[in-house]
């Protein structure tokens, strides 16, 4: 199977006589190429002015001799990567905006091992999007890892803000993957309809594509599920501490308070006491030994009592 790059390719018209299929893999079209790419094709107007915009929610379109599959699959950052497929009995079209390198393991592959059939040549550019999900999901997975080991030492505001950052991430993931779990449910009976495809071989083909959207959408529930356990640890040791904090000034508030009774109401009442600490010896022993009893009688309860242990 030919796998071409451009538009005006002068490879096109020959396959399309020999009817051999093919896959045309282009980006960044102008939608003046647009429109030709879909007169040289036959394709439906309505499929040309879709791909002429993209933005679009994930959808198969049956156009009887062909169909549109608009379809997502994610850079390694996880930004997800919107295609336009066309795909017949005698070609496939994949229309994107950039450069990606998506389609480099289904390319790989394809050269590798030619397809036997047509159906197997779009279930491995159709596999190959579907798989870019997973080593975004796993590096989610480790991440929260690293996070919820880390807050357990000492939580910070930008764990947060990344706690948050990867909830909104996953939203967006399982806002395309979703959709695509349930169009390719039908999927395999729609596109075994068109001209050249074989309708049960088609099935059991994007039935495997099936299963993995299925298992990507269980782990993207999963996986919002433990940033909800993620945010409510984080929660949970911000308050810990802050009662161990809070434990500890009113410990240290309650030392002072009985020291500055001390020196109030003897210094303010019994100024014949005042007068007479005239030595070395009167001072250490009342004055500072009498604070120091004070203190030392205040920890010694407050370690008996177990103030001590915040980690409790």
């Amino acid at each position: 199977m030919q796998i071409l790059h451009a538009v005006d390719d002068p490879k096109i018209p020959e396959l399309l006589a020999k009817n051999e299929f093919f896959w045309l893999k282009v980006h960044g079209c102008s939608t003046e190429q647009i429109a030709e790419l879909g007169k040289e094709f036959g394709l439906h107007p309505l499929a040309i002015e879709d791909s002429q915009e993209f933005g679009q929610r994930p959808k198969l379109d049956d156009y009887e001799s062909a169909a549109l599959l608009v379809y997502y699959g994610v850079d390694p950052d996880g930004t997800p990567v919107e295609v336009h497929f066309h795909v017949s009995g005698a070609w496939m079209i994949t229309i994107h905006e950039e450069g990606h390198e998506i389609f480099h393991q289904a390319v790989k592959r394809l050269g590798s091992e030619p397809p036997k059939t047509e159906e197997e040549a779009i279930y491995r550019v159709l596999d190959a999007l579907t798989d870019s999900f997973f080593p975004v999901l796993d590096g989610i997975d480790d991440r929260i890892d690293d996070l919820m080991d880390a807050m357990m030492e000492k939580p910070s505001q930008d764990q947060r803000q990344e706690l948050f950052h990867l909830r909104r991430k996953l939203i967006e993931l399982r806002r395309i993957a979703t959709p695509q779990r349930d169009i390719l449910a039908r999927g395999g009976d729609v596109l075994g309809r068109l001209p050249g495809l074989e309708a049960d071989d088609a099935r059991d083909w994007f039935r495997d594509v099936y299963d993995h959207l299925v298992r990507i959408s269980e782990l993207i529930d999963s996986y919002r599920d433990l940033l909800a356990g993620a945010l409510d640890l984080y929660l949970s040791t911000v308050s810990n501490r802050l009662n161990s904090i809070s434990a500890q000034l009113t410990i240290v508030a309650t030392i002072f308070l009985p020291l500055t009774f001390v020196t109030g109401f003897f210094g303010q009442n019994f100024g014949m006491l005042v007068r007479h600490i005239n030595s070395a010896a009167a001072f250490w022993g009342y004055g500072v030994g009498s604070m120091v009893i004070s203190a030392a009688l205040l920890f010694w309860f407050f370690k008996r009592q177990g103030f001590f242990n915040t980690s409790e």
